[in-house]
């Protein structure tokens, strides 16, 4: 194939597309115009290719192309704006959303852990119904204190951020199914509740409060967050308000797996403290302090940031153009 020729036959083709590509703002007649230019070029680049292989032609041709099919399809937005735009705004602003279910979840965990507590702190039977007295002597005096310090610090500390990760992405992915988060919730508030009878019959209820509060008031919220999340999604499904029950569960599911994804760098810091912090020979007003400020810089950040994004009209899903069209309109 001769390349001159089809470069000379094609040359005022060629150059429209380049000259399409390059106009700010195209009409419909000119985007009909780009994408049909656009059609010709990519069937002149395959022949080339195919007849002569890699070729200076070619190479002008295909970077012609590529500015082209730019124009409709859109330019990936850059990786740290992106970035950027997820830790300042969409994940504090899904996480805001989330801030009365929040507190709700939490409210229930610990009445629940309570009562566990009471029921089997006042009831010999039930406390035996659990362990021989060496073996619950032990838990307490001995078992709840050497859990924190058994295994190496940086290998339990990925342990229980990797355990605790997986539980929050449960309580999302399956919140819609409207049973997994009350179990999971109802579960962690039993183990919490069990645990706290057993230190306490056996007078060691300030060692249970002081190796819980380090890493457990982080890793706990953020617990509390994700049952939160998986229970909006559910509502989403139940009763959509005046969206579409499709959109309606689309929108919240897309804006709270934002959540999950967060809350996997949350629990990150929590696992650390846990790790490191909560079994170290430290002053324990310090450990605990350690946690309050880990809380209080998530709350912050929750209140703060989430709140300003809210108010800004973020709901932490997906923008416009990448969350695709929501109805098929015609006209």
């Amino acid at each position: 194939m001769d390349l001159d020729a089809l470069a000379t036959a094609r040359h005022d083709d060629w150059e429209r597309l380049d000259v399409l590509a390059k106009t700010a703002r195209l009409d419909g007649p000119g985007a009909d115009e780009l994408i049909e230019h656009y059609q010709s070029a990519a069937s002149d680049l395959s022949l080339v290719q195919a007849t002569a292989g890699s070729t200076a032609l070619g190479d002008r041709l295909s970077v012609g192309l590529a500015r082209a099919r730019l124009r409709f399809t859109g330019a990936p937005e850059n990786p740290l704006r992106a970035f950027t735009r997820f830790v300042m705004i969409s994940l504090p602003a899904a996480l805001y959303r989330l801030r009365w279910l929040t507190l709700a979840v939490a409210v229930v965990t610990v009445a629940v852990a309570a009562l566990y507590a009471w029921w089997i702190g006042g009831d010999p039977r039930a406390l035996a119904a659990l362990g021989t007295e060496s073996e619950l002597r032990r838990l307490a005096e001995e078992g709840f204190v050497a859990y924190y310090s058994e295994n190496p610090a940086a290998s339990f500390a990925g342990a229980v951020w990797t355990n605790n990760a997986w539980i929050a992405a449960q309580c999302v992915a399956f919140g819609i199914l409207g049973v997994w988060v009350p179990y999971v919730v109802l579960q962690n508030a039993q183990n919490l509740g069990v645990t706290a009878a057993v230190m306490f019959a056996y007078d060691e209820a300030d060692t249970f409060f002081l190796y819980i509060s380090p890493h457990g008031l982080l890793e706990l919220t953020c617990v509390f967050v994700a049952a939160a999340a998986g229970l909006r999604i559910f509502w989403a499904w139940v009763a959509p308000g005046g969206r579409p029950r499709g959109i309606a569960l689309a929108e919240d599911a897309r804006s709270l797996f934002t959540v999950a994804i967060g809350l996997v760098f949350f629990l990150f810091v929590s696992g650390l403290i846990e790790g490191f912090v909560t079994p170290a020979p430290w002053p324990w007003p310090v450990k605990i302090g350690i946690g309050v400020l880990a809380l209080g810089g998530f709350l912050v950040y929750l209140l703060v940031l989430g709140g300003r994004a809210v108010r800004a009209g973020e709901t932490g899903d997906l923008v416009e153009f990448e969350a695709g069209a929501s109805r098929i309109v015609a006209g």
